[in-house]
């Protein structure tokens, strides 16, 4: 069968669901990663109210789309993060803000995660994909000096937060796929060892792999395919281009804003950044994998309703699909 192609809502939460199933059943996805944020799903509402899910998987159905996976990235982070301040006051919406208290709020997020699971198994989701946030990301340049019992004391909490709602996630039947993105427990190979580690390498728990960020990383997406093969939960295909070189940009952004030249790297629509999208297909196709192909349209300097589209070509031209036999079986003769 072939894999079919979605796009994430996340970047589109400021329409109407419906609207963004319009645009992308016009642009000929199969199906949308759905957005736990906008009014794009609230999985508070999805876990108990059946009318609800209906209207959702009515509004699909009515563009002829379907949802192998739903997204809550930004309240999984506030679930290990610290500090917890503004910036969550921003993405995580008031339910689970609250009054503010950081513990609060981490609790809250958590308990949001676990509903989005059962949303995801009410509405024949299996996988679902976020962030965990960390409590050891502010320690990523070591200085202050940083002990190894802080580390460890990271992926602990990291492990006491999350195995909770992994017990949910396996009540149900649904997998969290975790995408390994700077400020996340996981940001790159070896935290990504660590972390599975850290809760016993169980099942519930595997990995959304979006090569973005090992681009700027000057880490191998490839290689990342094979060695974690059989915890690829989902893809997502996002882009990255470096603008290194001219011995002024750096790796970390300078705390410049997307799209700014003095940037070292900058996200892009997908086909037009740095990420060795041949290989990777290929290696998907290698490791086995069946699942969407998520199309993550993120690019400060396009058009949104250009690139959507020409990300989507570019992604069909390309993935292609494994071939059903050796290309040498033809040389074989029964004379």
């Amino acid at each position: 069968m072939a894999r079919p192609f979605t796009l994430f809502t996340g970047q589109w939460a400021d329409l109407p669901f419906e609207e963004v199933a319009r645009l992308a059943s016009g642009w000929g996805y199969d199906g949308l990663e759905i957005a736990c944020w906008g009014d794009h799903l609230d999985p508070w509402r999805g876990a108990e109210d059946d009318a609800y899910i209906q209207d959702r998987l009515d509004i699909l159905a009515k563009y002829n789309l379907k949802c192998w996976a739903i997204s809550n990235h930004l309240k999984g982070q506030a679930v290990c993060d610290d500090p917890i301040d503004q910036r969550h006051k921003d993405i995580v919406g008031s339910r689970v803000w609250g009054d503010g208290d950081p513990e609060g709020v981490r609790q809250r997020a958590a308990e949001e995660m676990k509903m989005t699971a059962r949303t995801a198994r009410r509405m024949g989701v299996d996988v679902v994909i976020g962030f965990t946030g960390s409590s050891v990301w502010k320690y990523v340049a070591m200085f202050p000096p940083v002990t190894q019992e802080m580390v460890d004391a990271g992926y602990r909490d990291f492990a006491d937060r999350w195995n909770p709602i992994l017990d949910v996630f396996d009540e149900v039947g649904v997998k969290f796929a975790h995408e390994v993105h700077p400020s996340e427990i996981a940001y790159d190979y070896w935290t990504t060892v660590r972390t599975l580690d850290a809760i016993g390498h169980r099942p519930a728990f595997g990995l959304n792999w979006d090569p973005s960020h090992f681009v700027w990383q000057d880490l191998d997406p490839v290689g990342f395919l094979w060695d974690f093969r059989d915890l690829i939960y989902h893809v997502d295909c996002k882009d990255a281009k470096r603008q290194v070189g001219n011995g002024r940009n750096g790796r970390l952004g300078s705390h410049l804003p997307w799209a700014d030249p003095r940037r070292g790297w900058d996200f892009v629509s997908t086909g037009r950044g740095d990420v060795p999208w041949e290989a990777c297909f290929r290696m998907l196709n290698t490791i086995g994998y069946e699942g969407p192909i998520s199309v993550e349209w993120e690019d400060a300097g396009m058009d949104r309703l250009i690139g959507a589209p020409e990300a989507l070509e570019f992604v069909r031209r390309n993935a292609f699909a494994a071939p059903t036999a050796a290309f040498d079986a033809a040389f074989s003769s029964s004379d």
